[in-house]
């Protein structure tokens, strides 16, 4: 008994901005990377560096909210929604080539003393950079707030990327500022590393969160929690519930579980109170399939079934009415 709330809407929805991630990068990295070789900034190129895997990544988020969005059929009976979760993984992954290539890059001029950078042609450095940090705080505010909506944790990854990519932008704003005061032109490398220093946390904390999809780990503990109180809303003191277990596949959430009720219940009344669980659990979380496993109480002495049994008139209230109970 469950059904996965198909994305519907929210899937045209997700691909129009996860398109929108696609073209601001695109045109982030061709800018970054013309103005970073035209004054010889290692940290700009680390930029765009970070904004071509970036690019990648968005591709690869654009691609997996179009395959979660579809229905489940005869070979995908759950669905879609693993998709997105193999989707954070791989952009995780191009994170981390990424910081590897920034820290190589960064390494090699601290290491060659190599002064590459035009210190007169800073001004063009921070002004694509602020340009950058901008765009970036628009899309990923965007996404965010799609992410959100629809529960996408490839627009919710892209979001994260681009956020950071706010942060590092700053950070090399502040570098160049630094440089043109200074006159420092070592201060370019270490604020490489200092940006491929927080691409490395993004990755792990992004291959942390996919791998808790894929390998089908529960709901987070408030999300369970919540669960459990509106099934315990449905209990009474001949029915109980047990063996919850809840896992999520993307956008998606599963829960299911095994209720409980008297052997004098009729197929009817446990169908309702089944029908009744489902809809509460989805309406605070949508996109949910529930799937509840009803039995009979097989308790021999049963003092509630003997009850019910015996007392035809209290069955309504007894099955209805009581105290909140969990087996």
């Amino acid at each position: 008994m469950g059904e996965v709330i198909p994305a519907g809407g929210d899937g045209a929805l997700k691909e129009k901005t996860a398109r929108l991630s696609v073209a601001s990068n695109t045109f982030l990295v061709a800018t970054k990377l013309a103005v970073g070789v035209a004054i010889g900034s290692v940290g700009i190129i680390s930029e765009a560096i970070h904004s071509a895997i970036d690019l990648i990544a968005a591709v690869v988020a654009y691609f997996s909210v179009r395959q979660s969005a579809r229905p489940p059929d005869e070979c995908h009976t759950f669905g879609h929604g693993k998709y997105e979760s193999i989707s954070g993984l791989l952009e995780a992954v191009l994170i981390l080539v990424a910081a590897v290539l920034i820290i190589n890059e960064a390494i090699k001029n601290l290491l060659g003393g190599v002064e590459t950078l035009n210190v007169d042609a800073l001004g063009a450095g921070i002004a694509v950079m602020l340009l950058s940090a901008g765009i970036n705080l628009y899309v990923s505010s965007r996404l965010m707030t799609v992410a959100k909506k629809t529960e996408s944790i490839a627009l919710e990854s892209d979001a994260w990327h681009l956020r950071t990519d706010v942060y590092t932008s700053a950070g090399v704003v502040g570098g160049l500022v630094l440089i043109k005061l200074t006159g420092i032109v070592m201060l370019d490398s270490f604020v490489a590393l200092g940006v491929a220093v927080i691409i490395l946390k993004a990755a792990f904390d992004l291959i942390r969160r996919s791998f808790e999809d894929l390998v089908d780990r529960s709901l987070p503990p408030e999300e369970e929690a919540r669960i459990r109180e509106i099934i315990n809303e449905h209990c009474t003191a001949v029915i109980s519930f047990h063996r919850l277990r809840t896992r999520r596949s993307g956008p998606n959430r599963f829960v299911d579980l095994h209720m409980v009720v008297p052997r004098t219940a009729t197929l009817e009344e446990a169908y309702g109170i089944v029908k009744h669980i489902e809809a509460d659990v989805k309406g605070e979380f949508p996109r949910t399939s529930v799937t509840i496993r009803v039995q009979p109480c097989t308790g021999e002495d049963c003092l509630a079934c003997a009850v019910l049994s015996a007392c035809p008139e209290c069955e309504h209230l007894t099955l209805h009415g009581g105290p909140e109970k969990e087996r």
